[in-house]
């Protein structure tokens, strides 16, 4: 499975409309197989929809993400992971080694812990 995270420096980008980079990562067995960084231009939707469907990324972890950019990805089949903080490489391995996000990653005042089936 092919994830990718919105990110500013090492950290997952606190707001995905400040984003201009992403970390895409293959995940395999509880491991991460491979990884790069791809620039990309968070207003322009439609272009970020053709890279993720292009890189066959399936599910986005991101911080905080306007309605409209949200909808726009899950109609187009990407899983939405919104409202995490935290180093991106961290939240990545948690994803890849226990397939969920942990409460400590979760942005203040979110309680939702989103599932990630990686089977």
């Amino acid at each position: 499975m092919k994830i990718a995270i919105t990110t500013w420096g090492n950290r997952v980008s606190p707001v995905f409309d400040a984003a201009k980079t992403l970390l895409i990562a293959d995940i395999e067995n509880q491991s991460i197989h491979s990884k790069k960084y791809e620039v990309f231009e968070p207003h322009d939707i439609i272009a970020l929809v053709a890279l993720l469907n292009r890189e066959k990324v399936t599910a986005l972890v991101c911080g905080a993400i306007s309605e409209p950019y949200a909808t726009r990805l899950v109609e187009n089949r990407i899983r939405m992971f919104a409202f995490v903080t935290g180093n991106a490489m961290d939240v990545l391995n948690c994803l890849a080694m226990h397939h969920i996000i942990k409460p400590a990653f979760m942005m203040p005042g979110c309680t939702q812990l989103p599932e990630m089936p990686l089977a």
